[in-house]
């Protein structure tokens, strides 16, 4: 399937930055201009008209797409829709490069980009940055954007890869909305609404919300999610509007670990096969408030002001991943330990932005500026629990710390487990604050219609400090206050003999700061990361045909991970305490394609290699194996789709569309390391890698829009592939088998 997959690719064209631009991007009238200023979410310029070169609003400053030294790719709501998308993981399933590392408990999804991890920093919804604990709510999405790789400059201090951002819906002056019902296998159901329009002539209103029930096609597994999504925009007059939104997430959810590990072979088991403790649950509260300022002094220059506050939650209880009791012989034949955990995390953010666009020359030569400064509080608790558990002895007749019970994974039965909820008591609590602020200046200089340098500098300062309260020695500790600060250049160069043809290189250093502590209790150094990207993009055809190829080094002078081992050698759970993996080298090309050949038609493909290994280590005990690849980041991934409807004729308003999706061979679990004797000083190597296989899944679609009423069905997975996500040692969860969804939509 990979080969037929790649095959498809080569005959569309030969690169692409893919871009679908959904209908409410495509018009010119006066109130959906009012409505496109929704782009000044993240200080962007308006967008009135449908213009493949337009700019983005994760690049913030106006460049439209040509002009960009860097890739983008931009997926609208009417893909979204098409697809019908119920999680983020859907919806990139469409960007080339991004794929889903893990699924961490069916709690969160973990995206990778250029074998960099997503999560903490570069995930960002309407400019900000976002809490990735949670799985975001699709159905309030105008789109969502992937700025690839360097982003320091204008997003301070994010790792490698790219961000994604995501748009919500916002305001119109123009009446309507629509609801709708999902109906899917597994007892899945979520009732939708989206009405928006005009309160007055200056003030118009948008809400969203959505319902959601279901089971799962893991034994046991359920979630509830319930969202509101309520938005204000407020034009003062024809240079100044303000937008106020609000969103609100309660999810509860089945903590799932998926299945174990025997060896380096993950567990035979049926797919559906659920091996947590049947009481286990989780809980997940997100809510949201930002208001945004944009004010235009004229054609040429504006001035934007955006301000949010973050609130997030998630608690969870029950038995996590089964594990081995080494002292026992029938670990081989199934009987595995189901041990106890208990989370309780929590984290407030708050943002702030301040920026200034616009343009002017110096005789021929044409400048257009961006500048600005943007402020951050993080503060964030996570607490440690301990169970006084004593139930299930090893083969020495000692009780082993946290175990709940003993099962056979190929031979667990429901009935009969047991059911009491064992008492957890807090044993520790680290409270995190953390400071940022950023000033930057960029400068796209057109020296020519054909020469245009893009230059820019960020001074980005970090303090963090941790406080740790011990619950059991009833101390309070401060940690180390650790204060980081650096200037991120980035230069790039764009050449464009033709209005359609771009030609780019650009280089860019930046610094992310680390969180947590050495096994030591010392503060993690920042990442040190140097980006050369150089591409071409053309259009064929006025826009019908776009095609992109990017090749990309990335050098990662201090990659900190979390460490497998404590000080004193015993396992280690805390994510926060980490070691640095020495220096990492992610080299790629990635190739993109998209075409609307004919009205109703979008085509969206891409291919992207990376190669991310170890490039230098200390090769001492502990230390990871230079030339190593890296643990979650396959060397192939392709994507192919398309969605097309029927324009006129008998047949006007079918739509059918298909998307496959190709993951490579890639590793799980963790990284080897070298092993040294203390005794005899003879090396071995600590074999913790899992191997996984490629996989490809296929999804199909069809509807029938008449008037103002659709029906959608999809069938996902139609091979019924099985595959896993490993997130490092743990969360071995299969991904979703052949499903069916269908959604009726009724517009007003």
């Amino acid at each position: 399937m990979k080969y037929n997959l790649l095959l498809a690719l080569s005959l569309i064209s030969l690169a692409s930055y893919s871009q679908d631009y959904s209908s409410a991007d495509n018009t010119t009238t006066l109130n959906d201009t009012v409505k496109n200023k929704k782009g000044e979410i993240l200080n962007e310029v308006l967008i009135t008209t449908n213009k493949p070169k337009k700019p983005i609003e994760a690049a913030r400053s106006g460049i439209k797409v040509m002009d960009l030294p860097q890739s983008v790719q931009i997926i609208g709501s009417d893909i979204i829709a098409q697809q019908q998308a119920i999680r983020l993981s859907e919806v990139v399933k469409n960007m080339n490069g991004v794929y889903v590392g893990s699924a961490r408990g069916g709690a969160q999804e973990s995206f990778f980009s250029r074998g960099y991890d997503m999560g903490a920093n570069n995930m960002f919804k309407n400019g900000f940055r976002f809490s990735s604990g949670s799985m975001p709510e699709v159905s309030s999405l105008e789109k969502v954007e992937f700025l690839k790789g360097s982003a320091a400059l204008l997003y301070g201090n994010v790792a490698p890869g790219g961000i994604l951002n995501m748009v919500t819906k916002t305001p119109q002056f123009t009446k309507g909305g629509e609801v709708s019902m999902q109906i899917g296998s597994f007892s899945y159901y979520k009732p939708s609404i989206d009405i928006y329009g005009p309160l007055n002539s200056y003030i118009a209103y948008r809400f969203t919300g959505s319902y959601e029930n279901s089971e799962s096609f893991r034994d046991v597994v359920k979630n509830e999610r319930y969202y509101l999504n309520p938005s204000f925009l407020f034009k003062l007059s024809d240079k100044t509007q303000i937008t106020l939104q609000g969103d609100y997430l309660s999810y509860d959810w089945t903590p799932d670990f998926g299945t174990g590990i025997i060896g380096k072979e993950i567990a035979d088991v049926p797919r559906n096969k659920y091996l947590g403790a049947l009481w286990s649950y989780g809980k997940t509260n997100q809510a949201s408030v930002s208001a945004l300022v944009n004010h235009n002094f004229n054609d040429n220059w504006k001035l934007n002001f955006n301000t949010s506050f973050q609130n997030y939650k998630r608690t969870s209880k029950g038995t996590e991943r089964v594990s081995i009791d080494t002292t026992i012989p029938n670990y081989v034949n199934g009987d595995y330990i189901r041990p106890l955990g208990q989370n309780q995390n929590f984290e407030q953010i708050i943002g702030e932005q301040l920026s200034l666009q616009g343009i002017f020359h110096t005789g021929k030569v044409k400048h257009q500026i961006f500048t600005g400064v943007d402020l951050e509080n993080s503060f964030t608790q996570a607490y440690t629990y301990a169970f006084d558990e004593k139930a299930v002895k090893d083969a020495k007749g000692k009780y082993i710390v946290n175990a709940y019970d003993r099962v056979n994974i190929y031979d667990l039965i429901y009935d009969g487990q047991r059911m009491d909820i064992p008492n957890a008591n807090a044993t520790r609590l680290v409270n995190t604050d953390s400071n940022r602020f950023g000033i930057y200046a960029q400068d796209l200089i057109s020296i020519s219609e054909q020469f245009k340098v893009l230059a820019g500098l960020r001074w980005s300062w970090q303090e963090t400090q941790a406080e740790t309260t011990d619950y059991t020695k009833a101390t309070i500790t401060k940690g180390q206050k650790l204060t980081d600060a650096a200037f991120s250049p980035k230069v790039g160069l764009v050449y464009q003999p033709t209005k359609n043809t771009s030609l780019f290189a650009s280089y860019a250093n930046s610094f992310t700061p680390n969180t947590g502590t050495t096994v030591d209790g010392e503060a993690i150094k920042p990442s040190i990361i140097d980006q050369y990207e150089v591409g071409i993009k053309k259009d064929f055809w006025r826009g019908l045909l776009s095609t992109n190829v990017t090749l990309y080094q990335i050098t990662n002078s201090n990659l900190a991970q979390t460490a497998e081992f404590k000080a004193d050698g015993t396992p280690n759970t805390d994510t926060n305490v980490k070691v640095l993996s020495g220096e990492t080298k992610s080299k790629g090309v990635e190739i993109d394609v998209t075409a609307r050949p004919v009205d109703g038609l979008n085509i969206i493909a891409g291919y992207s290699y990376n190669d991310m290994r170890y490039s230098k280590t200390s090769g001492l005990n502990g230390s990871f194996i230079e030339g190593d690849r890296l643990a979650r980041t396959p060397a192939n991934t392709a994507n192919l789709s398309f969605f097309y409807t029927l324009q006129d004729g008998l047949l006007k308003g079918v739509s059918f569309g298909a998307i496959g999706n190709y993951i490579g061979k890639r590793i799980g679990g963790w990284n080897n390391l070298v092993v040294i004797d203390p005794k005899t000083g003879v090396q071995t190597i600590n074999d913790r890698e899992i191997p996984l296989e490629g996989y490809t899944t296929i999804d199909v679609s069809a509807g029938y829009t008449w008037r103002k009423i659709s029906i959608l069905c999809k069938l996902s997975n139609i091979t019924n592939e099985l595959n896993y996500t490993v997130h490092e040692n743990y969360s071995v969860n299969p991904i979703a088998p052949r499903q069916i969804m269908t959604s009726l939509r009724y517009k007003f």
